[in-house]
Order: structure tokens, then C-alpha cells, then sequence
């Protein structure tokens, strides 16, 4: 019996899973992969990814003033410019503190479409989703949050980020490394985390704990989880990557399965 059928016990009605090895090739899935489910914040993988497309093409660059005053496109991509989770508000000054937020995303669509003349959504169609194949992924108003899409597409999506074919490698590699070395801040839903590491829109794993992804992951390991029960990780040490989607909205449920969960799946599938 595949691991990834554990996913059948959590309390959701629907459930999907799919690993993806370093040749961006499916090696087991679990459910089904083409089922839309929503996102929530796994959708700021997708538009960050947007967003270093339109840095190597020069549509805006990471000093580009946006957000309050002082802060840039860099420091909104890397949850450092002192917004408020889901409003306007300021909570600390840009770069001292990792302040985790929707609105910092949203500032940045809002400076895309102002360089470009194209809206988010059409931006991250045209520039992500066609190339890669993702025929049934869009992202339906905040590109913080309000993606959607299926296990089968963000398959494709996994294999592009360890083999990148839109974007250099090396613009990948910058960002996934750590960025604002040594802040704290906040990991919703679980806690507290010194240092709360952050790369260009890519969660790092780093030291954390607790976390999402397993205890055996390594630090570089890197992407996302979503409110609405989702999450997409990337492992560049062993080569492999996997996408667990639910529609049953995270919570303590999520804290105790996702971890050992992921472990096992690393363990299982990096042999």
C-alpha cells in the first residue's frame, strides 16, 4: 500500500497527493490529481514565481520602491516590509522584523500591473502557467491567496522548480536561499520562529521547529502551506518534491499529520 494513502484518514472529504522525483517525473500520486482544490497561500509560490519572471525580464527589479515608505519590491517578496498579515497597518520598521503578509503581495501585483499594463492574473497565465501546461490553474482575484488549481498541474509546477526551464537556475537558486539573514517573526500556525526564514516568496525550512515539513527534512528544503489544508515542498538535497492538497482547512488536525507525514514520504520515496 502507497504511503501517501494516510491521506485518507485526515478529516477531509477530498484528498490528494503526488511526489514528483528530480527528473520532474510522478512517482506514486493518491487521489485525485485532477480535481481544482483551492490554495490559499500555496498560490504565493505561484506568483512569486511569476514575479522573477518579470525580474529577469526586467519588467520591475528587486529595488524598485513599493509598500510603505523605505521598502522595495525585495523587501515585499521577502515578508520584510513591516505590513500587517492581511492589512494595511504597520507593525515594525522595513528589515527588522519577518512580518508574514498578504498585503505584501498584494502591493506587488499592484506594482506589477502599474510597470506592465497586464493585469496579475493574466501575467501569471502568460508567463507561468501556458509554459509549464497548466491548463487548470488561474489565480482568481489576490495573489496572496485566491489560486486554484489541481495536484496534476502543480506536479508540473514541482518539476519546474528543481529543474527550471522559465527562469535560470541560478534566479531560482537566489530565490531559495535565505534573504535578511536572522529575523524573527511569526510562522502562522506555528509560532514564533528565530530565525523565521524567507526567500523570494519561498518559505526555507531552515532551523524551525515546529513546522510542516518533517524533523528529517534538511534546512534548504523549501515552499508553502495554505490555509485551506494545501501544501507544496521541495526537497533540493534529495531530489524531490511533493503536493498534498485537502479541502479541509488547516488546524490542529494539519499540525499532527502533516509533519510525520512528510517524513515518511521522504523516507519512502529518496531511496
Amino acid at each position: 500500500m502507497s504511503i501517501l494513502s494516510q491521506i485518507d484518514q485526515w478529516p477531509s472529504e477530498n484528498a490528494v497527493s503526488v511526489v514528483v522525483d528530480g527528473q520532474g517525473q510522478v512517482l506514486d500520486q493518491h487521489g485525485d490529481v485532477n480535481r481544482v482544490y483551492t490554495l490559499a497561500s500555496v498560490t504565493k509560490l505561484l506568483s512569486a514565481y511569476t514575479f522573477l519572471v518579470a525580474l529577469e525580464e526586467e519588467a520591475i527589479s528587486l529595488d524598485d520602491p513599493a509598500g510603505p515608505e523605505g521598502s522595495t519590491v525585495h523587501h515585499l517578496l521577502a515578508h520584510t516590509a513591516g505590513y500587517d498579515f492581511d492589512s494595511e497597518t504597520i507593525r515594525f520598521e522595513v528589515g527588522t522584523k519577518r512580518g508574514y503578509s498578504n498585503t505584501g503581495f498584494e502591493k506587488l501585483a499592484t506594482h506589477l500591473e502599474q510597470e506592465t499594463g497586464m493585469s496579475m492574473a493574466e501575467y501569471a497565465h502568460e508567463a507561468v502557467f501556458a509554459p509549464l501546461g497548466m491548463t487548470n490553474t488561474q489565480i482568481a482575484g489576490s495573489c496572496a491567496k485566491d489560486g486554484r488549481s489541481t495536484a496534476a498541474d502543480l506536479a508540473k509546477f514541482a518539476a519546474e522548480l528543481m529543474n527550471p526551464t522559465i527562469i535560470a537556475k541560478e534566479t531560482l537558486d537566489d530565490a531559495t536561499r535565505v534573504h535578511f539573514e536572522n529575523l524573527a517573526g511569526i510562522l502562522p500556525g506555528y509560532g514564533r520562529q528565530n530565525p523565521n526564514d524567507w526567500g523570494l516568496g519561498f518559505e526555507i525550512r531552515s532551523t524551525k521547529n515546529p513546522h510542516w515539513t518533517g524533523a528529517n527534512h534538511p534546512a534548504s528544503t523549501f515552499g508553502h502551506f495554505g490555509q485551506s489544508g494545501t501544501f507544496l515542498w521541495v526537497d533540493p538535497v534529495h531530489r524531490l518534491a511533493c503536493v498534498t492538497l485537502t479541502d479541509k482547512n488547516f488546524g490542529q488536525w494539519a499540525v499532527q499529520a502533516w509533519a510525520p507525514f512528510n517524513d515518511e514520504v521522504l523516507s519512502a520515496y529518496s531511496a
